[in-house]
């Protein structure tokens, strides 16, 4: 037997726990970024380690999400759902308990192999849900989600944070909300015969792509919650303002990612994610030549709608790509370059950042990006008129 069996239509129970879940995502390693200052002085002399502690975790998510893409195709998405979301629970409280920077950095690769695969998971579940214009749709919407859920717990986490650097770890418990609704509400998938054997994967050249275009925009988009606490505090904020601050850049996210269907509807891929990524680079100028809170809310409001654009379009086009026996596995490689970028941007930002100061990180590396973005659409315009 070969093929694919006819998914049943998901559950309004099971739609939700999915959005759910998604919204404990892209930003979950952020959740400490409130709580980054205060932690330097805790752990006096270990700044790298404090940073790493943040970072580590997109990591882990990085190097263990094709083998959650493995298991979604070869044990279905269910269990990778449920397991994720037990192990972010656990792993992710568990760094208020943590007594040392070295127990506390193991707890922070283990939430990066729970965020991991529940990413793949999610992303996995809708593609085999939905065709066409309804994937489309509801891959905004998991956008959106993972967008609110940072507008909701990074705000959140600054207020925390003011209290007690610790306690922002706490918020991490939400996977156990989630749990019972994935145990209760969500089939697994049917799996087909050829599904264990999958074979090679085409598209291999435009699959890398996009792979490669998404650790780009991650890079430079995760300079917001690794380097904006630390611009902040210079304009004399706490942490309860920074991640109010900081969580702007998600709450448009949201926006852009329920626009998503409609402007796919009506541009081309490369267009929309040329102007998607242009947006980034010009919010991300905005923040550089700032010289006061406001104008870094209103950079990060712009490059927000960049963001909740171009990941919808970049998960439609692969899910597009890719043959149903091998989605979890495709897919799985989106989340590890949104993830290698999330671990690469400080690291990256570092050496530019000692030359030209953080505000002249944001404007270059924001110019860079516009740039590139305008070039790739007028070589497309070229194309298309040739």
């Amino acid at each position: 037997m070969s093929g694919t069996t006819v998914q049943e239509a998901p559950t309004r129970a099971a739609r939700a726990t999915v959005l759910g879940a998604a919204g404990l995502t892209i930003m979950s390693a952020a959740l400490i970024a409130p709580s980054l200052p205060a932690m330097t002085g805790a752990f006096a002399g270990a700044d790298v380690l404090v940073r790493l502690a943040l970072t580590i975790t997109s990591l882990a998510i990085a190097i263990s999400a094709p083998i959650s893409g493995a298991v979604a195709d070869r044990l279905g998405r269910r269990p990778l759902l449920v397991g994720a979301l037990a192990l972010y629970a656990v792993a992710g409280t568990a760094g208020y308990f943590a007594t040392g920077l070295g127990p506390l950095l193991v707890t922070r690769v283990l939430l990066g192999v729970a965020v991991g695969g529940l990413m793949t998971a999610v992303s996995a579940l809708i593609t085999d849900w939905f065709d066409g214009r309804r994937r489309a749709t509801f891959l905004g919407m998991q956008q959106a989600a993972a967008s609110l859920g940072g507008v909701v717990f990074l705000p959140l986490a600054g207020v925390l944070a003011a209290v007690d650097w610790r306690l922002p770890f706490w918020l991490y418990a939400a996977g156990a909300l989630v749990l019972p609704f994935a145990l209760r509400a969500v089939r697994g998938t049917p799996r087909t015969a050829d599904r264990p054997a999958a074979g090679r994967v085409r598209n291999s050249g435009r699959i890398g792509r996009i792979y490669l275009l998404a650790l780009v925009a991650t890079l430079v988009f995760y300079m917001a919650p690794t380097q904006l606490p630390f611009l902040l505090a210079g304009f004399h904020l706490g942490p309860a303002v920074t991640g109010a601050v900081v969580a702007c850049s998600t709450l448009t996210g949201a926006v852009g990612a329920l626009a998503f269907p409609a402007l796919r509807g009506r541009l081309a891929p490369r267009v929309l994610t040329a102007g998607s990524t242009a947006l980034l680079g010009l919010g991300w100028v905005v923040i550089g030549i700032a010289g006061s809170a406001g104008p870094v809310v209103l950079g990060l409001l712009v490059g927000g709608v960049g963001v909740g654009l171009v990941v919808p379009d970049l998960n439609l086009r692969l899910a597009e790509l890719a043959a149903p026996a091998s989605r979890g596995r495709v897919l799985s490689g989106l989340v590890t370059g949104i993830f290698l970028g999330q671990f690469l941007s400080p690291l990256v930002a570092q050496p530019l950042i000692e030359v030209a100061g953080i505000s002249g990180a944001f404007t270059w590396t924001g110019a860079a990006l516009a740039a590139a973005a305008c070039t790739a659409a007028a070589l497309h315009r070229n194309e298309r008129k040739s």
